[in-house]
């Protein structure tokens, strides 16, 4: 297991080296500036401006310094924030995040697990068709689509939940609703078929064959090889409940990292986009490396593949 640990970190350096590169040439070549404003702004001003934050430098001298700055952890400050740097934005917002993702993904599993199940031991039933459809439907229905619908439903007209802010228990509820729902409805189905190419297999038929209940049978010795496409997909989800909420937090108004990612897009905020694409590429790389792990435990023979 270290050495595989080992290899996938070695591996880890030039992806993430390759995923700086082109976010520093693409946010530089976007248009629009940090210090482009609205209002006329004298010209010694934006001078003094990008002297101050280094975009006075060659463009190799701007990528190789801030590529240094990132290595050593001292992140330059921010355009969008006077006194920040990404560190203090990240630290922040990271948590908020990361309770979010926490929250949609028990809610996915709770829901997508015995949806999944329910279905593979009830094939073409009823039982089958209804969670199978209502998942197809939660796949097609992106989270801004099911977002304001719930907020419209649940927030105005019921007014059971805020439509906005984080600041109770109840202001939790939609925000982690909407992205349940959409990765519950992929669980679900992974569940499903994974579960039916188990139930079909020989050692299904000679547990049941030496007296197992269906529901020992399913439980027990078919669960464990059906969730395995879904420890796979575990992964890049949890990778992207935690990071890749942009839409959510900016409906809801959530103060996540993702909303913060998504304005300083808006401010072309160059040092607070560089750090948060790292830092979500870097924690996506994380949470597979853990989800291989997991699989290489759950199924021995990948400890020989």
């Amino acid at each position: 297991m270290l050495p595989f640990i080992l290899r996938r970190f070695a591996q880890a350096i030039p992806v993430l080296l390759a995923i700086y590169t082109i976010t520093f040439f693409m946010i530089r070549l976007a248009p629009g500036s940090p210090f482009s404003d609205e209002r006329k702004v004298a010209d010694h001003i934006i001078e003094a401006q990008q002297a101050y934050y280094g975009y006075d430098q060659p463009l190799l001298v701007q990528y190789f310094t801030t590529l240094w700055q990132h290595i050593r952890l001292d992140l330059p400050p921010l355009t969008s924030h006077v006194g920040l740097t990404s560190a203090d934005i990240i630290s922040e917002s990271f948590p908020v995040s990361l309770e979010l993702g926490l929250w949609a993904m028990t809610i996915a599993l709770a829901l997508g697990v015995p949806a999944g199940i329910l279905a593979a031991a009830r094939q073409n039933t009823w039982l089958d068709y209804t969670p199978m459809s209502l998942a197809m439907t939660g796949i097609c229905l992106p989270t801004f689509v099911v977002g304001p619908i719930l907020a419209l439903v649940f927030g105005i007209w019921l007014q059971w939940t805020s439509v906005a802010g984080w600041l109770g228990p109840v202001d939790r509820i939609l925000p982690s609703l909407t992205l349940g729902l959409y990765y519950a409805a992929y669980i679900a189905r992974l569940i499903r078929a994974g579960m039916l190419e188990i139930l079909s297999s020989d050692f299904i038929r000679t547990a049941r064959a030496k007296g197992a209940s269906e529901l020992r049978a399913i439980l027990v010795h078919a669960l464990r090889g059906g969730i395995l496409p879904v420890v796979s997909f575990l992964g890049p989800t949890l990778a992207g409940l935690v990071t890749g909420s942009f839409v959510v937090e900016t409906i809801f108004q959530v103060p996540g990292l993702g909303r913060h990612f998504v304005l300083a897009a808006l401010n072309r905020d160059h040092a607070l986009i560089m750090s948060t694409v790292l830092f979500y590429a870097s924690l996506i790389m994380l949470a597979n490396l853990v989800v291989d792990a997991l699989q290489i435990l759950l199924n021995p023979k990948l400890r020989y593949a």
